[in-house]
């Protein structure tokens, strides 16, 4: 993480062999001897950034402001993620906030820059070679992959793992509605959760329709969220299999926190893979604006929608940023392009940048495992509770689905009640109450989801809570 300080005798070795010094001591040479402090200050054990941040809030909230609200434990798409300081203040930059789409090249080099950068780090995370700079959200991006899927394959048909996240599914319908394409959504494992292929003939390389009705082609594409809506990890290796079986393309819904602690859908042979980035840097905001991110193999490189930055060089042969592929009407003729999306999300973008380069690797991979660490931590603690089970055995990351003993709505107005937002409902209550819980899709529960935000005081606290309102 952006906070993160050596801790081990080699890190600190490694850290003063970078620096070139001998000694710690040496780090403080400037400081004179008679301002230092050499017995050390009575400090308690070192805190996180978002710990910090945390016992900060939760003074201010002592002290009778209320300022801080309810504590989250709600996903389903959204995350109450940590976003440090360093991605506000950079992205909050003039240059980026009031920034145009860089049609001009010559005067837009930061911009164009960042989104090369952008473009590089998601193609690290996704495994695949080639990222555009950026789609407005993660469910269009869904959508233009299985367009992309379609133009690849010229089918007419696109199977879509009811994993994936209802509003998505319900945008991909609406979208594809206008055109002679069929989308059949392939239901969930009632014990493990993850997508029961066979039901729509995948495993036998039939091709049954999940509807049980004949289909007269075969899928352009199998979409599957990893991890899915609910929570569970699914096997992209086994997706992957039946995709080759079929001839079609796998389109796969990564979570980005979990690719450092997952395999990438690259690995798994995907052909492309999309995400919300929202969980980079990005607040809630109320539902947006938020990040949609797309890769994909290079053989597909020119059916991806909206622009991709390249680097070259200029005429006196400087390192130079431009705009490429771009293959929307606005810039070739309609009858070839593969999409109406006529920008992207740059400042999303930019702040996705910024938290990706302050975390690196090593800092995604601790985020990754403190949010998987709470979650299951936290799924113990629940499932001690009287009468509540897991909803589905398949493993998770982060998130995780519970069968509970009052309706799911009744115990979340129990939960708000004592500070938290206590998860997600699913299943026909819900439902029919106007959200999107997937009445046909989902049994009756409640997603939980863990971030790094979460402190253990939190998760035991809201277990306790829990534990309550289940009575």
């Amino acid at each position: 993480m952006g906070d993160y300080i050596p801790h081990t005798d080699a890190e600190v070795r490694d850290m003063l062999t970078f620096l070139g010094l001998e000694s710690v001591g040496e780090l403080f040479r400037s400081i004179p001897e008679a301002l230092r402090i050499g017995a050390g200050l009575p400090l308690g054990a070192g805190m996180s950034e978002p710990d910090a941040v945390s016992y900060l809030a939760g003074l201010v909230e002592e002290g009778g402001s209320g300022a801080r609200g309810l504590c989250c434990f709600a996903g389903g798409g959204a995350y109450d993620r940590y976003v440090p300081p360093a991605v506000t203040a950079l992205a909050g930059r003039a240059e980026f906030v009031t920034s145009y789409t860089p049609y001009q090249a010559e005067v837009a080099q930061g911009v164009l820059q960042a989104l090369f950068e952008f473009q590089s780090m998601v193609s690290r995370l996704s495994g695949l070679p080639v990222s555009n700079a950026s789609l407005y959200d993660g469910a269009w991006a869904m959508f233009e992959a299985v367009n992309m899927a379609l133009a690849a394959t010229g089918r007419d048909e696109v199977w879509v793992s009811a994993g994936v996240n209802p509003a998505w599914r319900d945008l991909l319908s609406t979208l594809l509605s206008g055109r002679e394409v069929r989308v059949t959504t392939v239901p969930l494992h009632p014990a493990s959760g993850a997508t029961l292929w066979d039901v729509a003939g995948a495993v036998e390389g039939g091709e049954a329709r999940g509807d049980g009705r004949a289909s007269t082609s075969r899928p352009a594409c199998l979409a599957v969220a990893y991890p899915n809506y609910l929570g569970v990890v699914e096997d992209l290796g086994a997706v992957k299999a039946i995709c080759e079986r079929l001839g079609a393309k796998l389109v796969a819904d990564y979570d980005p926190v979990a690719m450092g602690l997952l395999r990438n859908p690259g690995s798994y042979g995907a052909d492309v893979a999309v995400a919300e980035g929202q969980s980079l840097g990005i607040p809630l905001s109320f539902g947006g604006p938020y990040l949609g991110m797309l890769s994909a193999t290079r053989g597909l490189m020119r059916l991806m929608p909206g622009r991709i930055v390249g680097m070259t060089t200029d005429v006196a042969g400087r390192q130079a940023f431009v705009s490429t592929l771009r293959a929307r009407e606005q810039d070739i003729r309609r009858e070839r392009a593969t999409s109406n999306v006529c920008t992207n999300e740059t400042l999303m973008a930019v702040m996705a940048t910024v938290h990706m380069a302050w975390l690196g690797p090593k800092g995604l991979s601790e985020v990754a495992r403190r949010s998987a660490a709470g979650a299951h931590l936290l799924h113990r603690l629940l499932c001690s509770a009287p009468g509540v089970e897991p909803l589905y055995s398949g493993p998770f990351f982060a998130e995780f689905s519970l069968e509970v003993p009052p309706e799911p709505a009744v115990l979340l107005e129990r939960l708000a009640e004592e500070g938290f937002l206590g998860g997600v409902a699913i299943g026909p209550a819900a439902a029919s109450r106007g959200g999107r819980g997937g009445a046909a899709d989902y049994k009756e529960g409640l997603i939980v989801a863990v971030t790094e935000r979460r402190t253990a005081g939190e998760i035991e606290a809201f277990a306790e809570a829990f534990g309550r309102a289940v009575k």
